[in-house]
Protein backbone atom coordinates (compact mmCIF):
# COMPACT_ATOMS: atom_id res chain seq x y z
CA UNK A 1 0.00 0.00 0.00
CA UNK A 2 2.50 2.08 0.71
CA UNK A 3 4.30 2.64 -2.89
CA UNK A 4 0.08 3.49 -4.38
CA UNK A 5 0.00 6.64 -6.06
CA UNK A 6 -2.97 8.50 -7.11
CA UNK A 7 -2.31 6.97 -10.65
CA UNK A 8 -3.25 3.39 -9.36
CA UNK A 9 -6.07 1.40 -8.83
CA UNK A 10 -6.19 -1.38 -6.03
CA UNK A 11 -8.74 -4.24 -6.41
CA UNK A 12 -9.39 -5.81 -3.31
CA UNK A 13 -12.09 -6.96 -1.07
CA UNK A 14 -10.70 -5.90 1.87
CA UNK A 15 -12.84 -3.24 3.01
CA UNK A 16 -10.64 -1.65 5.64
CA UNK A 17 -7.56 -1.67 3.13
CA UNK A 18 -9.89 0.11 0.66
CA UNK A 19 -10.94 2.80 3.27
CA UNK A 20 -7.35 3.13 3.57
CA UNK A 21 -6.37 3.50 0.16
CA UNK A 22 -9.57 6.39 -0.47
CA UNK A 23 -8.14 8.04 2.06
CA UNK A 24 -5.24 8.20 0.12
CA UNK A 25 -6.66 9.59 -3.25
CA UNK A 26 -6.34 5.67 -4.64
CA UNK A 27 -8.53 4.11 -6.71
CA UNK A 28 -9.92 0.79 -5.51
CA UNK A 29 -12.37 -1.55 -7.20
CA UNK A 30 -13.76 -5.03 -5.44
CA UNK A 31 -14.31 -7.83 -7.37
CA UNK A 32 -18.01 -7.69 -8.10
CA UNK A 33 -17.08 -4.16 -9.69
CA UNK A 34 -17.99 -1.85 -6.92
CA UNK A 35 -16.08 1.40 -7.01
CA UNK A 36 -15.26 2.03 -3.51
CA UNK A 37 -15.33 6.25 -2.87
CA UNK A 38 -15.59 8.41 -0.37
CA UNK A 39 -19.20 8.60 -0.59
CA UNK A 40 -19.39 4.88 0.10
CA UNK A 41 -16.62 3.63 2.47
CA UNK A 42 -17.73 4.59 5.80
CA UNK A 43 -21.34 2.10 5.17
CA UNK A 44 -19.25 -0.44 3.83
CA UNK A 45 -16.55 -0.38 6.86
CA UNK A 46 -20.19 -0.03 9.02
CA UNK A 47 -21.39 -2.76 8.09
CA UNK A 48 -18.48 -4.90 7.94
CA UNK A 49 -17.95 -4.21 11.71
CA UNK A 50 -21.20 -4.84 12.31
CA UNK A 51 -21.18 -8.13 11.08
CA UNK A 52 -18.03 -8.81 12.57
CA UNK A 53 -19.21 -8.03 16.21
CA UNK A 54 -22.24 -10.31 15.01
CA UNK A 55 -20.35 -12.81 14.27
CA UNK A 56 -18.00 -12.40 17.37
CA UNK A 57 -20.99 -13.17 19.83
CA UNK A 58 -21.80 -16.46 17.70
CA UNK A 59 -24.76 -15.16 15.38
CA UNK A 60 -24.51 -16.98 12.03
CA UNK A 61 -24.47 -13.96 9.22
CA UNK A 62 -23.36 -16.47 5.93
CA UNK A 63 -21.46 -15.71 4.03
CA UNK A 64 -20.03 -13.65 0.73
CA UNK A 65 -23.16 -14.17 -1.56
CA UNK A 66 -21.79 -16.63 -4.61
CA UNK A 67 -20.06 -15.26 -7.27
CA UNK A 68 -21.91 -15.02 -10.79
CA UNK A 69 -21.77 -13.99 -13.85
CA UNK A 70 -23.11 -10.57 -13.51
CA UNK A 71 -20.36 -9.83 -11.09
CA UNK A 72 -17.80 -10.89 -13.32
CA UNK A 73 -19.81 -8.47 -15.71
CA UNK A 74 -19.83 -5.80 -13.42
CA UNK A 75 -16.36 -5.59 -13.00
CA UNK A 76 -15.14 -5.88 -16.36
CA UNK A 77 -17.36 -2.89 -17.31
CA UNK A 78 -16.00 -0.95 -14.12
CA UNK A 79 -12.36 -1.71 -15.14
CA UNK A 80 -12.98 -0.84 -18.79
CA UNK A 81 -14.68 2.86 -17.63
CA UNK A 82 -11.30 2.86 -14.74
CA UNK A 83 -9.26 2.50 -17.43
CA UNK A 84 -10.50 4.81 -20.50
CA UNK A 85 -10.78 7.57 -17.85
CA UNK A 86 -7.27 7.06 -16.70
CA UNK A 87 -6.24 5.94 -20.62
CA UNK A 88 -3.74 3.65 -20.02
CA UNK A 89 -1.08 2.96 -21.77
CA UNK A 90 -1.11 5.96 -23.39
CA UNK A 91 1.34 7.79 -20.55
CA UNK A 92 4.59 8.80 -20.63
CA UNK A 93 7.22 6.77 -17.99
Amino acid sequence: MRETGTDDLVITADIPLAARLVARGVAALNPRGEVYSTENIQERLTLRDLKEALRSAGAATGGPMPYHNRDKQAFANSLDRWLARNRVGERSP
